[in-house]
């Protein structure tokens, strides 16, 4: 592994940062949240249009950057660092992906362009806000998470005499699903007894959207992470990929292998805004005096800021060892990599997951500390919405109650490396014990 950025890597860093220093500070970050797409539009397209932001890992042939996950990774820590909210992870680290890896041909030539230059968003809907679950980054996506062929989650049937589908059913927590224009809906197709999970394309474009999609914002946690409910009512859709092409194992898949990519981008993004929040306190406390000296001369307040930067480091090397391994070339549908070159290495497709899965959780941890801090060290004027502080605490919360929690990636992790897998085998082993250790 080479540890050192390229000279391209480090321009697209300064480049996103001496544009979001100026155009992302807190005030404006609050002022867009509170607009009706929850994002800056003009500096959404500034981004997409002067950066090639949500590009950034497409090929050139649909318009694309032709970089990989290792640059937009990268671009997540300055976006995470001034905590911009946009559709970026939804549009370039769920949907495009996923056009990309399970479309036709067709359909990849007439959505890739169109959101690599920002002029469209999309995002991915799963049922039930079982987002990490799709992305088999809290367990397995082999089971019923898209509904199952019971009631609930979404279902598909298609028309009769005709080759399209039509949709029913709900998903929550949508990211940006309530402006995206291109929706990948993940839904359950062959009723209960036949039943599997496939992916649909579904157009909300124009002021309408489709018809029969109701789209509604929720009141989240994290303002700057916008979400929705969609309910689907009939809602014609498109089969992502060719129809018969694709079989549910490869759909799963294609969303684990999503999952490697997203789960890097966000680990990055986190440290980012841990690094951000932590410079800001221990700024604070240098400035901020008490009892006639300055609140950063305590000697349990050093510590405490040593300890977090320990873990912020620590964390910061795990996220971009995660980054790295997701750029030596994406995992297509049937496990192998594609178009960006490289190959599995020693660890094969559960090691590439599972560290980009621990990555995660503990940019997630780091994050969640460092935020806590933030508030405390200032006396607990941190939690009040007039300081900066309040945008890292709630993007750290709102990050696992969308992801997590931690501990539920950290068990997906042990799972991937089969730390535990011959656990209660043979005489007088504890149930729960890696082979080899007796209780």
């Amino acid at each position: 592994m080479d540890a050192a950025f390229t000279e391209e890597q480090h321009t697209i860093r300064r480049t996103l940062r001496t544009l979001l220093d100026k155009r992302c500070g807190p005030d404006e970050v609050k002022a867009a949240v509170r607009t009706p797409p929850g994002y800056d539009e003009e500096l959404w397209r500034e981004l997409a249009g002067r950066l090639h932001l949500p590009g950034l890992a497409l090929p050139a042939v649909y318009g694309g950057a032709g970089r990989g996950p290792t640059e937009l990774a990268l671009a997540c820590a300055e976006t995470g660092r001034t905590v911009l909210p946009s559709p970026l992870i939804a549009t370039a680290a769920l949907a495009a992906p996923l056009i990309l890896a399970l479309g036709s041909e067709r359909q990849r030539a007439g959505l890739l362009p169109a959101l690599a230059s920002g002029e469209l968003t999309g995002t991915l809907a799963v049922p039930g806000g079982r987002l990490p679950t799709a992305l088999a980054l809290t367990g397995p996506n082999d089971g019923d998470w898209a509904g199952g062929g019971r009631a609930g989650g979404i279902q598909a049937h298609k028309e009769e005499g005709g080759t399209g589908w039509r949709l029913y059913g709900e998903a929550g927590q949508v990211l940006n699903g309530h402006t995206a224009e291109v929706l990948v809906v993940a839904a359950h197709t062959g009723g209960f007894a036949r039943s599997s999970t496939r992916l649909f394309l579904v157009r909300a474009d124009g002021a309408a959207g489709a018809a029969g999609l109701r789209r509604t914002r929720q009141a989240v946690m994290d303002e700057t992470r916008p979400q929705a409910r969609l309910e689907l009512r009939d809602v014609p859709a498109e089969l992502l990929g060719e129809e018969g092409g694709r079989t549910a194992s490869a759909v799963g898949a294609a969303l684990a292998a999503t999952g490697v990519a997203a789960a890097a981008a966000l680990a990055v993004e986190a440290v980012g805004a841990a690094g951000a929040a932590l410079a800001g306190t221990a700024a604070y406390v240098r400035e901020r005096e008490r009892f006639g000296r300055p609140v950063g001369s305590c000697r349990a307040v050093r510590h405490r800021l040593a300890d977090l930067y320990v873990t912020l480091q620590a964390a910061r090397s795990a996220a971009y060892h995660a980054a790295w391994t997701a750029g030596r070339g994406p995992l297509a549908a049937d496990g192998s990599f594609g178009a960006y070159g490289g190959g599995p290495g020693p660890t094969g497709r559960a090691g590439e997951r599972g560290a980009a899965v621990l990555a995660l959780a503990q940019a997630l941890e780091a994050l969640r500390a460092v935020a806590a801090e933030a508030v405390q060290l200032p006396g607990g004027s941190g939690f009040g919405w007039e300081r900066a502080a309040q945008l890292y605490f709630t993007r750290a919360a709102g990050d696992e109650l969308l992801l997590g929690p931690a501990h539920r990636l950290r068990a997906r992790a042990v799972e991937e490396a089969g730390l535990f897998a011959g656990a209660g085998r043979g005489a007088g082993r504890t149930a729960g014990l890696p082979a080899g250790v007796d209780a």
